[in-house]
């Protein structure tokens, strides 16, 4: 399923994203997704979510298929963009505001507070650290946010929030994802 991935729960279980190739676009693996939203199973549904690094769209569309409030997902790239917009489109996704823009660029505007927020960005740039601490200092997270990190194996990320509890942490293959609780 070369530039597909399936959408594994929710209103929408079973649908398809189509996105084109794009340069450090890595959708995040079902088996992951799955496990991700195991931890999150309570926690989706009637949130507001922030998917930044948005690429494919599968970690914010899973999301809004179970049930989150609103998904904005972030993405730089043009072409996936479009993409987006034709997969919200397709599923009726009106609980999903998709917006073209570098993730950065994005955190340094107007904040506005988010419940759960999947950050995955683009492997071997270092920008996990730097956007978990975009996200705590330009006040984009909800006073006990959930926050999704995805990066490389053999990435450390030293250096958080001092508010930033980890709850759970997992590797599949050459990725590490984990899930933070933000304390106020």
């Amino acid at each position: 399923m070369a530039n597909k991935v399936r959408i594994i729960g929710g209103t929408w279980r079973s649908r398809l994203l189509h996105f084109d190739d794009a340069p450090g676009l890595r959708p995040t693996p079902a088996r992951v997704r799955e496990t991700l939203f195991n931890w999150l199973q309570y926690d989706v549904a009637g949130s507001r979510c922030l998917d930044l690094f948005a690429g494919s769209g599968a970690l914010g569309f899973e999301a809004a298929s179970r049930g989150a409030r609103e998904v904005v997902q972030v993405e730089g790239d043009a072409k996936a963009c479009k993409n987006l917009r034709a997969n919200a489109a397709a599923l009726g996704g009106d609980k999903t505001r998709i917006i073209e823009s570098e993730a950065d660029r994005f955190l340094a505007g107007r904040p506005e507070a988010f419940d759960l927020v999947f950050l995955d960005p683009p492997f071997a740039k270092n920008l996990a650290l730097k956007t978990c601490l975009l996200l705590e200092q330009n006040g984009w997270l909800s006073a006990q946010a959930l926050i999704y990190v995805e990066t490389e194996v053999d990435l450390e990320l030293t250096g958080l929030p001092d508010n930033w509890q980890l709850l759970k942490h997992k590797t599949a293959g050459e990725v590490a994802y984990r899930l933070f609780a933000r304390t106020p």
